[in-house]
């Protein structure tokens, strides 16, 4: 049967590292390990993950600095990254989100729940079930198929969960989504309750995609209620 992805997970307890791959494994995916931030960076050198499940925790490079390394490796797409983190790491767990992670799961965990992850993260990557053609708004296009989306004529560096969160607004232009409604339709988790990440990758895609992120021209604010994509 052939392989689901390929799948690094970097963990300097053994434990925990030898029973994220097992899972991994059982649900399709060819695992590799790696105990810390420079073995792990050799690993992806050798041969790229589609994922990379890395503790935020690890010795003498931490999970922040191995992410961003990771980013500049080679061409091709950007490899998608699932944060392990501690409960009392909820700022460090906000700067990875903000430098690019593409969800966080909290010590300790399920390892069915982090499968699950996996899965969803891996899914975005695919792109939608059915083509479709680019659509422009002014200084801003998004083409869905490619996966690729131009602001002022210059390609916008997004993130899996960025394009995704975009193209979610995109589809319903004008309609109003709160936290919630976006965790289920972007994240596809019903049970993740900490929409704070919605907040966290709205701030980041207005950057990347807003002329002046304070007062958006298309990604808006609905005070008391959530966001719409204001075409």
């Amino acid at each position: 049967m052939a392989s689901r992805g390929s799948i690094l997970v970097v963990d300097d307890e053994p434990t925990i590292a030898d029973v994220v791959s097992r899972y991994l494994e059982r649900a399709g995916y060819t695992a590799r390990t790696a105990a810390d931030g420079p073995a792990a960076l050799r690993s992806a050198g050798e041969e790229r993950p589609d994922l990379v499940v890395l503790d935020l925790m690890l010795p003498g490079m931490d999970g922040l600095e191995v992410m961003s390394r990771l980013r500049d490796y080679g061409e091709g797409p950007r490899v998608s990254v699932i944060l392990l983190t501690a409960k009392g790491e909820h700022s460090d767990r906000i700067v990875g989100l903000r430098l690019g992670a593409d969800d966080y799961v909290v010590k300790p965990f399920s390892p069915v729940e982090l499968v699950a992850r996996v899965d969803a993260v891996l899914r975005r990557t695919e792109g939608p079930p059915e083509l479709e053609e680019p659509v422009s708004f002014e200084e801003l296009e998004v083409d869905p198929r490619a996966r690729r989306v131009m602001v002022r004529g210059e390609e916008a560096q997004l993130t899996v969960r960025e394009f995704d969160l975009l193209l979610h607004f995109v589809r319903h232009p004008g309609q109003v989504f709160s936290r919630d409604q976006l965790m289920d339709a972007v994240w596809q988790y019903n049970f993740y309750t900490d929409t704070s990440t919605v907040t966290v990758h709205m701030r980041r895609l207005r950057s990347k995609v807003e002329r002046d992120p304070s007062q958006p021209r298309w990604l808006q604010t609905v005070w008391g209620v959530g966001y719409r994509f204001q075409p």
